[in-house]
């Protein structure tokens, strides 16, 4: 398995934040002056980002910047099936990744229901 940079896992924070809020890619972008393939790019981790910016995507999410260093949740790394799925996530468009949270919904959603 695949060991994320600083960059992924920062990325894939913010994203994980930015869908409990139920925001858009567009939706953050937009509030914090941002153009969204640029914060895309971020959540990839394709980008490196200054502090300022991530101070900015964390005041438009309304968490501080320690809450995506903060580890209380766990590494998500030593979880390797929930890393590897989300680093799968990661590298999908905002589409497919839509269609995968659907499919997680209706498989789980099922689960409760037996």
């Amino acid at each position: 398995m695949k060991t994320a940079t600083l960059a992924e896992l920062v990325g894939a924070k913010i994203r994980l934040h930015r869908l409990a809020r139920n925001m858009t890619q567009e939706q953050l972008a937009e509030s914090i002056g941002m153009a969204g393939t640029y914060l895309a790019q971020i959540e990839r981790g394709e980008k490196n980002v200054k502090l300022n910016t991530i101070e900015k995507i964390t005041a438009g999410l309304h968490i501080t910047v320690y809450d995506l260093f903060d580890e209380k949740e766990g590494n998500l790394q030593e979880n390797k099936w929930v890393w590897a799925s989300i680093l799968i996530l990661l590298q999908q468009d905002e589409g497919k990744q839509r269609q995968a949270h659907r499919l997680l919904k209706a498989l789980f959603e099922n689960d409760e229901n037996e």
